[in-house]
């Protein structure tokens, strides 16, 4: 009878819990972990934001179409989910180190939202978190006026650490919004 009754309320609470509507991981997998240096300087580890539902996107401060509109997407989600946004961190990990070490993306991210966090490493150490995530980057051009066109979607990490959902560029800023909320109430 027991069992029975924890089966009923295990379904049930699945059935509660609103469907996400970016692309999602079937099952939860854990987000690949990575340590590279954060734009406060100090050390950024993805493990720090447990506890956090975590956006995790992919880009450079020079980028001049995708990147500004995928974080003003995000600062204004974390607006629309009031108190919270607390429990909300984003973390966009840079494509052009050679431009954009802590500082550059500190003041670029803060342009957006001051709780926004970048992350910038040596090529190699970015090479490995690019391939780990399957985010695809190349160099265009000629120094100094290089493009780097690279995948633009953006990973919900849960609280646990998992990989939860992916949302595409120029998804609906209230879709994330739901989809963040979705993944704070479990």
């Amino acid at each position: 009878m027991r069992r029975a009754f924890l089966a009923l309320l295990v379904a049930t609470s699945a059935a509660a819990a609103p469907a996400l509507r970016s692309g999602t991981f079937e099952p939860p997998r854990e987000a690949p972990a990575f340590s590279l240096q954060g734009s406060n300087g100090a050390s950024l580890q993805l493990a720090s934001y447990r506890g956090k539902v975590v956006a995790l996107g992919f880009g450079y401060t020079s980028c001049p179409d995708v990147c500004p509109a995928t974080l003003a997407d995000l600062a204004k989600a974390r607006r629309k989910l009031g108190a919270t946004a607390a429990d909300f961190q984003v973390i966009y990990v840079t494509v052009d180190p050679e431009r954009d070490d802590a500082v550059r993306l500190r003041k670029y991210l803060g342009a957006f939202d001051a709780t926004f966090v970048g992350a910038t490493g040596t090529p190699t150490a970015l090479a490995e978190v690019r391939k780990s995530y399957g985010i695809q980057a190349s160099r265009v051009g000629k120094e100094p006026d290089y493009f780097v066109p690279h995948s633009s979607y953006v990973y919900l990490v849960d609280r646990a650490g998992k990989l939860r959902a992916m949302v595409p560029f120029g998804a609906p800023v209230d879709d994330i919004v739901h989809d963040v909320n979705a993944l704070l109430a479990q």
